[in-house]
């Protein structure tokens, strides 16, 4: 295989067995990531990708069909990587260039993971039968399963109709189920590297890229590589300066595909044991949902929130019903409060710059947690942490 650069609550006995028995489980599958980690990181920076290879990724993306493109961001109901769906939903609605719909594979709400619930703007037939000549593009986020018999199919006929696939994350190993990287240049999650190589030998492997396009489909690395490819989405569709305008706004101002794989590596398996062991100090922290809230910031702060293994973030409205987001996304609540305990309750995502509530998750979570937890989240993200000012 080639390879290139580039309800009621438990009693204490119950409490206490299921508590051994995940930290058990994680044990396990701690001790799998230490062994399946990549050597130390190097110390030397990533070099800058050279023009023609940034020029090359850009034409890979220009749109396929239509001058104002089409663009469906797909997942299943039951457990879709929240931030992997939410933040191309997010950053190219603020773009304005495309025309975006968010979907899933059947009626009904979908559960994203590890937090938030969504309701679809059209399940994937509904789509089909308003678009019969099919998307410019389809984002495919993580999902749950890697099989799912209507997610493959409907990705397979709409790369048949000429529409780029566009796998963030883990769903790259979607996308590969698909049939769409044989013989082609891919990446993913640095934990799923090996699994997703392993699958599909076909599938030649691209380290120290966050996103990489290769006739047709593109693929991202780790979870927070969907800010990045979705700015050079934007680029493709509308131009450098465009897409520059929506990366300051958005408060990330730089971005290409530069990607230092080695460095998601060692000690963060023990950091999971410890924080599931004290099942005692476990929190649900709260954020209120409230109307025009930004996707991004979101999706960043509850999902790095919900990546501690001491904590998990729930949103809390005073009504009923799925609150509207910025970019016309209905949100619904996790829970109908009129407020939360001071202590546990989350600072609400108005940043201007929603790009940046990230860094400022892990801020907090490294005052409340410690440093080594604030870094397993980010490793869990794949996030190059940047230091705020």
């Amino acid at each position: 295989m080639s390879e290139t650069r580039a309800g009621k609550p438990m009693n204490s006995r119950r409490v206490l067995w299921s508590a051994l028995g995940a930290v058990a489980l994680v044990a396990v599958i701690g001790g799998a990531w230490i062994f399946s980690l990549p050597p130390a990181p190097s110390t030397a920076a990533p070099p800058a990708i050279a023009q023609d290879e940034r020029d090359a990724m850009v034409a890979g993306l220009k749109p396929p069909k239509r001058q104002r493109p089409l663009i469906a961001i797909i997942g299943i109901n039951d457990a879709t990587e929240t931030t992997d769906y939410l933040i191309p939903y997010g950053i190219l609605k603020r773009a304005d260039v495309a025309d975006v719909v968010a979907l899933a594979t059947k009626p009904g709400p979908v559960t994203l993971y590890p937090t938030l619930k969504i309701e679809p703007q059209a399940t994937a037939a509904e789509f089909d039968a308003q678009h019969s000549d099919g998307a410019d593009y389809v984002i495919v986020p993580a999902m749950s399963r890697d099989d799912d018999p209507e997610a493959l199919r409907w990705i397979q006929s709409q790369s048949a109709k000429g529409a780029i696939v566009i796998g963030i994350c883990a769903g790259a190993k979607v996308v590969s189920d698909a049939g769409l990287l044989h013989d082609k240049q891919a990446t993913t999650h640095w934990y799923f590297v090996n699994e997703l190589r392993g699958k599909h030998p076909t599938m030649r492997y691209v380290r120290d890229r966050r996103l990489v396009v290769d006739k047709g489909v593109a693929t991202t690395t780790g979870i927070t590589a969907s800010m990045p490819m979705s700015l050079t989405l934007v680029e493709a569709v509308a131009g450098r300066d465009k897409a520059r305008a929506v990366g300051r706004e958005i408060g990330l101002p730089d971005w290409d595909a530069r990607h230092q794989s080695d460095a998601f590596t060692r000690p963060f398996a023990l950091t999971a044991v410890r924080n599931t062991a004290a099942f005692w100090a476990h929190e649900q922290l709260g954020i209120e949902l409230k109307p025009g809230v930004d996707e991004v910031s979101l999706a960043l702060v509850t999902d790095a929130w919900s990546r501690t293994y001491r904590s998990h973030a729930l949103t809390f409205a005073s009504a009923t019903g799925a609150q509207q987001s910025r970019g016309g996304l209905r949100i619904l609540p996790d829970q109908i409060a009129a407020n939360w305990p001071a202590a546990r309750l989350l600072p609400t995502s108005e940043n201007p710059k929603p790009a940046e509530a990230l860094d400022h998750a892990l801020a907090g979570i490294a005052a409340r947690y410690g440093t080594d937890t604030a870094d397993f989240v980010a490793m869990q993200l794949e996030y190059p942490k940047r230091q705020m000012p």
